[in-house]
């Protein structure tokens, strides 16, 4: 891995934990935080997460070798138009967004002429803010390059070898289909938890205090998705908003057909269904991308 001064632009979970790791994993690494919150910078400071913040887009951009862009989807383009008047023309940029036809499109625009390898590490939580992130967030989990066609084969690999610096498994894929697979894997999850906490608090019939003493198992896990980012999430559901649309007809077409089963008490149909699911989820904990211990190893202290 061959960067040296790193700046991070954006500073919540994922921002915060990719100062973290470099600097506990990348020797000799000088990490520059920038974030354009003053209070965030503040905190920042604070807390000691980079080796230096800066206070403007300028002077974070100056000496960069590498740009790792930490701000929601919708913002990508701005935060990269700031950053260009003084962005060394040898830098390379990346990003973290979870849609990627959009961002690409934004960060061409945006810098034309600099070498731009957009990336997706698949790996957060709920939380947010500079003192959200941690150094192992991306230990074993995928990092997924879209580097546009005609993308320098070394920068790819640099920048491949970066994120594997700081723990992730990497795979590269193009921008459209990425998108596609995380409408499915990501963006869909998201929506149906949103709508289904949103329901339940809705329900004339059922108090809110029920709602929340009564939560088993399944609610009480879509709320922890539901309590993600609303910035970042609106702009996911704008920016993808093809492939999550089509994914969202495909769901609605299956929920139906087990709404069908169950009105008219198609056991068998419901057991079958139920049983592949059960395979998928056995595939995932195999894989290393879950805990395979009871509710998820949490601890009930």
């Amino acid at each position: 891995m061959s960067f040296t001064r790193i700046t991070v632009v954006g500073l919540g979970l994922i921002g915060s934990s990719v100062a973290r790791a470099a600097r506990a994993r990348i020797e000799g690494v000088q990490v520059t935080g920038y974030d354009a919150d003053p209070e965030v910078r503040a905190t920042a400071r604070e807390i000691g997460l980079c080796d230096e913040i800066a206070d403007d887009a300028d002077a974070a951009a100056r000496e960069a070798d590498l740009v790792v862009l930490c701000v929601p989807v919708g913002a990508m383009g701005r935060a990269a138009a700031d950053l260009a008047p003084a962005l060394p023309a040898d830098a390379i940029v990346t990003d973290v967004g979870s849609c990627k036809a959009s961002v690409v499109e934004a960060l061409a625009a945006a810098l034309p002429g600099h070498v731009i390898v957009p990336a997706h590490p698949v790996a957060g939580t709920e939380q947010s803010g500079p003192t959200a992130g941690f150094a192992t967030l991306f230990n074993h989990r995928w990092c997924i390059l879209t580097p546009p066609e005609g993308t320098d084969p070394v920068a790819v690999d640099r920048v491949a070898g970066f994120w594997r610096a700081l723990g992730a498994e990497v795979e590269t894929m193009a921008p459209d289909h990425h998108d596609r697979v995380l409408a499915v894997t990501s963006h869909l999850p998201h929506l149906i938890a949103y709508t289904i906490v949103g329901t339940a608090s809705d329900l004339e019939e059922v108090t809110q205090s029920e709602v929340i003493k009564y939560s088993a198992g399944g609610f009480r896990d879509f709320t922890r998705i539901a309590a993600s980012d609303p910035t970042m999430w609106r702009d996911v559901f704008l920016a993808n908003r093809e492939a999550v649309l089509d994914m969202l007809q495909r769901f609605s077409e299956d929920l139906a057909l087990l709404q069908r089963a169950i009105r008219w008490g198609q056991g068998d149909a419901l057991f079958d269904h139920f049983t592949q699911t059960r395979a998928i989820r056995r595939s995932i904990v195999e894989q290393g991308q879950d805990d395979a211990r009871a509710d998820f190893g949490r601890t009930h202290e």
